[in-house]
């Protein structure tokens, strides 16, 4: 009886033959599915490294005031009517280039100053974070014009700077740390809420509307910080692509040379000190090539943060050593992209404990329009 009964259970319980690859085979659609479904979420609803887009607002807003305060003295040669490469040069070239600059469109001295005085104003209003999406558009406008009216007059530090202004356009940069956020958090803690009209239909138009609107501002500031990031990866790998062909690169004297130029020499005693060290320059030329072709490479591991110091290191010995703080400055502030919202937040927390009067507590006074773009666990860094 026991035979019969074990006889039948083998007979009805057998294993088919690649079920388990079937049912594999199965499931393969669904998570498929399931990895769109959570793509599309991430890309519609939740906006990504608002914390970032922040610091990329502030860092370049800060940076061209900089600038522009460091070349007042030397506006009018650089900018102005009395440069060499004087207005009617740059107009021709804007014929060949298709390039324009609102600098350009009048060769007074009055003109030129207003000019001036709006982009000092533009910078600092983009850096505090004030009205950012008109901001936004005029500190574009601002950057690429004058990088347009002397684009053989500068080292071409602000190349780099032009093109973060336009990504940062179509980024929600003034949605943390800024004026915009303290307003908004300002209503939201005094109870002023929009007014919905009495009729239903139109209650029912304004708010697909608003759901409409912030799904589009959700959209263009994620693709603009994919963006950004791509713009930073296919920079780093580029260069260091370009560095690999050179031979002086391959035999590490490439910064030998360098720290030899003239024009890359703001401290010579300090270069000549550095160029006594011939096995540290070598060491030095092979980790930039090295840190540079790997830098797209090691995004999406925790090898990012050793990279992203030693990235930060050589930015730091190229303002001092060549002379190239804009550059420097704007390659700093384009890493800072790669880091997380939750590192952007423990400095939020830290600076508040120095400074007691900053508030960073934005999430308990949030808006029901900020609620509906921001969910409550933040978004991954790009």
């Amino acid at each position: 009886m026991q035979e019969a009964e074990q006889t039948s259970v083998a007979v009805v319980t057998p294993r088919r033959p690649g079920h388990g690859a079937e049912r594999a085979s199965a499931q393969a659609p669904q998570q498929r599915q399931a990895r769109i479904a959570t793509l599309l979420t991430l890309l519609l609803e939740q906006p990504i490294s608002l914390y970032a887009a922040a610091v990329l607002r502030m860092g370049y807003g800060f940076l061209y005031l900089v600038f522009l305060l460091r070349e007042f003295p030397h506006r009018d040669e650089i900018w102005g009517p009395g440069s060499p490469w004087t207005p009617e040069l740059a107009r021709q070239l804007f014929d060949q280039t298709g390039w324009a600059s609102i600098l350009t469109l009048s060769d007074s001295r009055a003109y030129f100053e207003v000019c001036y005085t709006a982009a000092v104003v533009t910078s600092a209003l983009l850096t505090l974070g004030w009205r950012t999406r008109a901001v936004s558009v005029l500190f574009a406008v601002v950057v690429a014009s004058f990088h347009a009216r002397a684009i053989y007059m500068l080292d071409g530090g602000d190349n780099l700077i032009v093109l973060m202004a336009l990504y940062l356009v179509v980024t929600a940069c003034g949605r943390r740390w800024s004026l915009d956020a303290r307003r908004t958090r300002l209503r939201a803690s005094a109870g002023k809420t929009a007014r919905l009209p009495r009729d239903q239909a139109r209650g029912e138009l304004r708010r697909h509307l608003r759901e409409a609107r912030l799904t589009v501002i959700t959209v263009l500031h994620n693709c603009g910080m994919l963006v950004i990031a791509a713009q930073v990866c296919f920079l780093y790998g580029s260069a260091g692509l370009y560095k690999v062909q050179g031979a002086t690169w391959g035999d590490g004297t490439a910064l030998h040379y360098a720290l030899n130029l003239d024009v890359f020499r703001p401290w010579p005693e300090l270069s000549a000190m550095a160029d006594r060290h011939d096995v540290l320059i070598a060491i030095v030329c092979y980790l930039t090539v090295l840190v540079q072709v790997a830098f797209p490479f090691v995004l999406f591991g925790r090898l990012k943060y050793p990279v992203l110091t030693m990235l930060l290191g050589m930015h730091v010995g190229i303002a001092v050593f060549l002379g190239l703080p804009l550059f420097s400055g704007a390659m700093i502030v384009a890493d800072a992209v790669f880091l997380p919202d939750r590192f952007y937040r423990y400095l939020g927390q830290l600076s508040r404990r120095v400074v007691p009067w900053a508030d960073v507590r934005e999430a308990r006074t949030r808006t029901p329009a900020d609620a509906a773009l921001v969910p409550p666990q933040s978004g991954p860094a790009v």
